[in-house]
């Protein structure tokens, strides 16, 4: 299996006349300083002869400005691809630094132009196996895609703490008063799904049979299947968790506190991808990392595009959604192997308990981001 790896020639810093320039420049600046000041304090140079002075600075730091901007920019590994669709499947707290990293620019000076869409978890897999979409920031439809075949893998893990919630319709307070009942959540193979069989395993239910699943395009409009009565349980992930609880639906089940480990959202897209766009995927995955600091930084900030994105404008909601991100959030977007065995010991997939975890990821990448850029942001946070 090949690893994926940006150590090419593309990755050293380029050594190019435009380094010399600036170098020069900078002597320049040096130089018409001091012509400017000595002559001036002991010769008693003109007003004339000193503004000409003052003038040559000015045109030089311009220079060095300009020339300082163009050699960063050829020392950058070279992007094999400028412009990328990226799919989420929503919009709430896990993916918050994925908006605050488009919002505020990120991608951009980076060199990329990304097209970002909500679709959905089930789509967004099939689209990047077609090749209609290059990156999926989601759960675990991606491990579903490479079970029937397809060689989608997970590059990098932006959440593998879940912040899923089950709730109950008022009155019912425990797993065991589902059965024969139904629980509303997103698409199918996705970790709401995921969870949910877990515990009706290891409760001795068995979904499809005990408990039924009702399956949604987005988290919205589960929370909408839930709101009208129409299911008697929710498995649902921030903001949909704060709306439920502000409506004093009872929490049976809160998996964060469980310990229960799965990737959502992660980076996946077809390994063929990484292999020819190394540099690429590592710059997406930098920028991607400086909107995860500037989240944690500016809460104000990543509050109002919370809010853009989701409709919200009650700012206790808000508050909760960012502080429920905060539990969640991966300086460290490695993979964790375990968090993909989940997946494989509770999804309707026959083939999935013999699979081996390692087939579905590649930290190759993650870990070049690491070294490079992450430690960096997050100093001390990243093994």
């Amino acid at each position: 299996m090949n690893k994926l790896s940006a150590d090419g020639d593309d990755c050293k810093e380029r050594k190019t006349p435009i380094v010399v320039i600036l170098r020069a420049a900078k002597d320049l600046v040096l130089s018409a300083a001091c012509a400017d000041e000595i002559p001036r304090l002991r010769l008693g140079m003109t007003t004339r002869t000193a503004g000409l002075g003052r003038s040559a600075i000015f045109i030089v730091a311009l220079l060095f400005v300009w020339f300082s901007q163009a050699a960063a920019q050829t020392s950058a590994p070279k992007l094999e691809k400028n412009r990328l669709e990226v799919a989420m499947a929503g919009t709430g707290s896990t993916s918050l630094p994925l908006l605050v990293a488009m919002e505020g620019g990120y991608f951009a000076r980076r060199g990329l132009t990304v097209n970002l869409n909500q679709v959905s978890a089930s789509v967004s897999v099939q689209g990047v196996i077609s090749g209609t979409i290059d990156i999926y920031q989601g759960g675990a439809a991606a491990i579903a895609g490479n079970l029937a075949g397809a060689d989608i893998i997970y590059v990098a893990a932006a959440v593998d703490k879940s912040s899923l919630n089950l709730f109950g319709q008022k009155g019912v307070t425990t797993f065991e008063a589902l059965r024969g009942k139904a629980i509303s959540t997103t698409s199918p193979g996705a970790f709401g799904e995921i969870a949910v069989r877990g515990t009706a395993r290891r409760m001795g239910l068995e979904i499809g049979k005990d408990i039924k699943l009702l399956y949604h395009r987005t988290p919205a409009e589960a929370l909408s299947t839930f709101l009208l009565g129409n299911a008697e349980a929710l498995v649902i992930t921030p903001p949909q968790t704060d709306m439920a609880k502000q409506k004093g639906y009872p929490m049976i089940i809160d998996y964060f506190k469980e310990g229960f480990k799965i990737v959502g959202p992660g980076t996946s897209l077809m390994r063929d991808f990484a292999l020819k766009n190394p540099n690429t995927v590592k710059a997406y995955l930098m920028a991607y990392l400086d909107g995860l600091r500037r989240t944690i930084d500016d809460d104000e900030y990543a509050k109002k595009i919370c809010a853009k994105y989701t409709k919200i404008s009650d700012m206790n909601i808000l508050t909760e959604t960012y502080q429920q991100g905060l539990r969640v959030w991966n300086r460290d977007m490695t993979v964790d192997p375990s968090a993909i065995r989940n997946v494989l010991d509770d999804t309707s997939d026959a083939k999935a308990k013999s699979a081996d975890p390692k087939r579905f990821f590649d930290n190759s990448l993650i870990q070049q981001v690491n070294r490079e850029h992450a430690a960096k942001l997050f100093p001390g946070e990243i093994k």
